[in-house]
């Protein structure tokens, strides 16, 4: 069975293979939502419409499942998806759309770099 490592919680899934990360990961009560769009209101319950499922797949991108259509184009009506996808294009997916199909590492709820690298400095 494939696994599902998320860093920044420290835990460890087992899941059937062909399983959607975002079911799985709220099912085991990892935070996907970053902000107002935990509140059940504010996201789009897993239809790729409001982006804020971002994660970032750090190792095992070849585990999961191509980047559909309509992940493709959500940054066409969500251009904060579009920013947030700068520098973290060969790794950002939507947990809505991922099918998990071998061993992963997950970064959630990743941190935008409003200003570019190294901004402030």
């Amino acid at each position: 069975m494939p696994t599902i490592k998320f860093i920044k919680e420290k835990r460890t899934l087992e899941v059937p293979a062909g399983s959607n990360l975002r079911k799985e990961a709220l099912k085991a009560g990892v935070e996907l939502y970053p902000g107002v769009h935990k509140h059940a209101l504010l996201n789009c319950h897993g239809f790729s419409f409001c982006g804020s499922c971002r994660v970032l797949i750090k190792k095992g991108m070849e585990n999961t499942s191509k980047e559909g259509i309509l992940e493709r184009m959500t940054p066409l009506h969500n251009p904060l998806m579009a920013m947030a996808k700068i520098g973290h294009e060969d790794e950002m997916r939507l947990a809505c759309q991922t099918t998990v199909n071998g061993d992963i590492e997950v970064e959630t709820c990743p941190p935008m770099n409003w200003h570019g690298d190294k901004f402030w400095a």
